[in-house]
C-alpha cells in the first residue's frame, strides 16, 4: 500500500454536555469485566456524502464531538477515569473529564486507500475527497463488543437529532459475588498447564498475524466433515470452525502429542442468566469457559476426527448456565485469578457486532472493524466478513515456521 500523508492534530478533551448522575462517584466494575484488561480499537470509512441533516463534510468533526459530548451524558461512566477503591478494586473513578478526541487530515481519497482498513487510532480523520475515518479505542474493562457497538451506535443517532429509546442499563451490582460465595464447579479455564519446552521455543519466532477467509462453500464443507462419522449429529457453523481452528493449529505448530492443551470460548452470557441480563446492560456480559470437555492431548486432538474437537466445543458452549457463571463470579472473587494461556487457545466470534450499520448522518460506513490484534498467538478472532455477510474472517497470530503449514490445511478443506 502506498505512503499516506496525515497530519494530526493535537489532542483534545470532549467533557459531558452537563454534569452527570454519577459524577464525584465511583462506579463498580463487576468481576467478569475483570478477565478483559486491554483496550480494542475499531475504525469505520464513511464515503463522502451530504448528511441528513444539510451538514456538509466540513462540519463532519463539529458534528461527531457535540454528539460525543451529549453521549457522554448518558453514558457517564465512559466520561471518568479508571482508578482503585478503598479495598483494591478498579473502578472507574466518575470526574466526567470526558473523551480524549483527535482530529486529523489525509493528503488523499478513500479510493487511493482502496479495501485496505487502516488503522487510524482514536481520532476522526479527513480525506480530500471529503470522505472520513473514524478510529476509536476503548477499554475492554468498561465495554465488551455488545456494550461497545451499542455506545458507538447511540452516538450515531444522538448524532442524526433521534433520543435513544431505551437508556443504557448501568448497574453492573446485578452481577455482585454472591455472600458467602459459591463455587459449584472447577473452572478449568484457570487451570495451569505445563508447557514442554517445543511449545515455549515457538515465542522465540517471529510472529505473522493474518487473517483467513472462510466462505461458505468451506464453512458448509467442515459442518459436513464434523458431522460424517456420526459422533456429532448436527453442529453450528461456530462450533465446526472452532474445531477446524484448535485442531489444525496444533497440527501446525507441531505440538508434541502428551502436550495437555485446552480451548478457552469468550461467550456471551446474557442470555443464560436468569432472569437474562437487561438487553441494554451496560458492561461485560461474555464469560470465558473451559469446562473439562476442552482439554485434551495434542494426540488426540490432531489423530481423532474433526468430529472429536468439534464435540469438545459443543459440549462446552451446551454446558453454559446460569449456575456456572455464577460460580464463575464467585470464583473470581475467591481467587482473583486470571485465564492461563499457557497451551491454550481462546477463541472469541464478534459475527454478530454490528460494525456496518453505525450511522453518524452520512450513511453507513462502507469498511468497518477492528484493526488490532491482540499482543499474544493465543488468540483467534471470528468476524464477518464485510461484504459476504454469511462469510467469516478468522485473525491468528503464528510463529513464522508454522504459518506455511496452516495455510496448506486450510486448502485441504
Amino acid at each position: 500500500m502506498f505512503g499516506i500523508n496525515v497530519e494530526r492534530g493535537e489532542p483534545t478533551i470532549v467533557p459531558p454536555a452537563e454534569d452527570t448522575t454519577k459524577r464525584g462517584t465511583l462506579y463498580f466494575l463487576s468481576n467478569l469485566d475483570y478477565n478483559f484488561p486491554c483496550k480494542v480499537r475499531s475504525v469505520y470509512l464513511f464515503k463522502p456524502s451530504k448528511n441528513i441533516e444539510g451538514n456538509v463534510e466540513g462540519e463532519v468533526v463539529e458534528v461527531i464531538k457535540n454528539a460525543l459530548s451529549k453521549a457522554l451524558v448518558i453514558y457517564c461512566p465512559v466520561a471518568g477515569r479508571l482508578t482503585f477503591d478503598s479495598e483494591g478494586r478498579m473502578a472507574v473513578d466518575c470526574t466526567d473529564e470526558g473523551a480524549v478526541f483527535v482530529e486529523a487530515e489525509a493528503g488523499c481519497t478513500i479510493e487511493e486507500i482502496g479495501d485496505d482498513t487502516v488503522s487510524m487510532g482514536d481520532l476522526v480523520t479527513k480525506f480530500s475527497c471529503g470522505g472520513f475515518a473514524m478510529g476509536i479505542c476503548v477499554n475492554h474493562l468498561v465495554f465488551d463488543g455488545q456494550t461497545g457497538m451499542d455506545f458507538i451506535n447511540s452516538w450515531g443517532k444522538i448524532a442524526r437529532g433521534l433520543s435513544l429509546k431505551v437508556p443504557p442499563f448501568l448497574d453492573r451490582s446485578i452481577l455482585n459475588a454472591r455472600n458467602p460465595p459459591e463455587i459449584e464447579f472447577d473452572h478449568q479455564e484457570f487451570l495451569e498447564i505445563e508447557d514442554i519446552p517445543r511449545t515455549n521455543d515457538l515465542y522465540n519466532e517471529e510472529i505473522i498475524y493474518k487473517s483467513f477467509g472462510f466462505d461458505t462453500v468451506k464453512l458448509e464443507k467442515l459442518k459436513a466433515a464434523a458431522t460424517e462419522d456420526g459422533a456429532v449429529v448436527r453442529c453450528s457453523t461456530f462450533e465446526a470452525l472452532s474445531g477446524f481452528i484448535w485442531k489444525s493449529r496444533t497440527q501446525a505448530l507441531k505440538i508434541p502429542h502428551d502436550q495437555k492443551i485446552k480451548l478457552l470460548l469468550v461467550v456471551d452470557g446474557r442470555s443464560k442468566f436468569d432472569p437474562p441480563l437487561p438487553e441494554n446492560y451496560f458492561g461485560n456480559g461474555v464469560v470465558i469457559l473451559c469446562l473439562y470437555y476442552c482439554i485434551s492431548t495434542a494426540g488426540e486432538l490432531t489423530e481423532k476426527p474433526l468430529s472429536y474437537a468439534v464435540g469438545l466445543v459443543q459440549e462446552t458452549i451446551q454446558s453454559v448456565t446460569d449456575c456456572y457463571i455464577k460460580s464463575t463470579i464467585d470464583y473470581l472473587e475467591v481467587t482473583r485469578a486470571k485465564p492461563s494461556l499457557a497451551g491454550s487457545l481462546i477463541i472469541a466470534s464478534w459475527c454478530r457486532l454490528s460494525f456496518d450499520t453505525t450511522d453518524f448522518g452520512w450513511g453507513r460506513p462502507y469498511l468497518a472493524g477492528k484493526v488490532t490484534f491482540p499482543a499474544c498467538m493465543e488468540s483467534a478472532i471470528f468476524m464477518a466478513h464485510p461484504k459476504e455477510k454469511r462469510s467469516i474472517n478468522v485473525l491468528l497470530g503464528f510463529p513464522a515456521s508454522a504459518m506455511k503449514v496452516f495455510q496448506e490445511l486450510i486448502l485441504q478443506i
